[in-house]
């Protein structure tokens, strides 16, 4: 599954995985997409970011635009979520950095409609209880 939305003259793109009843989230676009920081989040869990390095040392702050997802679609998660987010506009205006946030927003809409009509039921994983052992 797919979301993209461009404004200003670039595209943020959400390639979505479900593994199970898990959701990861590929948040890429600009003129150079990469992997600048990764969320991980569930319904009840609290969202946890790690920045990698840029090229000139500084840690990417793409999780900006992973967390207003995050914020929006965490009460309609069925499991744990992961977004890699990494978004680069070459000489970026300061008009493109202040539209990054309504298009973060919309593409985290555009997700909750998905997960809100997506039917996540299927074979629960069986675990030993208490009392059990691996045989």
């Amino acid at each position: 599954m797919k979301f993209s939305v461009t404004a200003e003259d670039y595209t943020i793109e959400a390639a979505l995985k479900v593994i199970g009843k898990d959701l990861f989230i590929a948040l890429t676009g600009g003129d150079n997409p990469h992997i600048g920081t990764v969320t991980t989040l569930t319904k009840n869990t609290k969202m946890q970011t790690v920045r990698f390095p840029s090229h000139d040392g500084r840690l990417h702050k793409d999780d900006v635009l992973a967390t207003e997802i995050g914020q929006i679609i965490q009460p309609f998660l069925p499991g744990s979520c992961t977004i890699t987010a990494g978004v680069h506009v070459n000489h970026i205006s300061k008009k493109q950095i202040m539209i990054s946030a309504q298009m973060s927003h919309d593409l985290g809409q555009q997700i909750k409609v998905w997960l809100e009509q997506t039917d996540f039921s299927g074979i629960e994983p069986v675990y030993y209880s208490n009392t059990e052992t691996p045989k």
